[in-house]
């Protein structure tokens, strides 16, 4: 794979904001390894149980209405597994010890899965392009359609209006 190696300087620039992180892995949403760094932790196992997760993470926002998936956080005793979408295809999961600055995870491992899918999805991109017209690896005979890859759609924030007694509502209104 030909972004596998800015995937692992990504890892590098990560670790360095993130002194804490004992590990990163991306992944394809199938559960195949894009690239890691896990000292002491098998990727290609890491990469399914976070696919099998995923899949799982991905149905609980569905069924609660939450909308797409973003991110999933794990916290066991010893420390943190967090996995967040990165681009339409793959998630980075970050692995970090107890000790580990949560909302410091969250902020850069957010800013490096948007990084890592922009990398995944352009190397992707040549792959998805259909045949010019007229073309000899066009179809001789009408094959069903495929559906394209859902984008995992990038986090927006929303500005609140402010709340006056007006627009309040109080347990005497009915």
């Amino acid at each position: 794979m030909a972004a596998e190696a800015p995937i692992l300087d990504e890892f590098r620039r990560l670790r360095a904001r993130v002194p804490q992180l004992t590990g990163a892995l991306a992944a394809g949403v199938d559960g195949l390894v894009l690239a890691h760094d896990t000292p002491g932790v098998e990727p290609d196992g890491l990469a399914a149980l976070t696919a099998a997760a995923l899949g799982v993470a991905v149905r609980v926002a569905d069924a609660t209405g939450r909308g797409d998936f973003r991110e999933l956080l794990v916290r066991g005793t010893d420390g943190y597994v967090a996995t967040y979408a990165a681009g339409r295809t793959a998630v980075l999961t970050l692995l970090a010890a107890d000790g580990v600055n949560v909302g410091r995870l969250h902020l850069e491992g957010r800013r490096a899965g948007a990084r890592i899918g922009e990398l995944v999805d352009a190397e992707a991109a040549p792959l998805r392009r259909s045949p010019a017209k007229g073309s000899a690896k066009e179809p001789k005979e009408p094959t069903e359609p495929t559906e394209p890859a859902k984008p995992m759609p990038t986090r927006t924030r929303n500005t609140r209006a402010a709340r006056t007694t007006a627009n309040a509502r109080t347990t005497t209104d009915s």
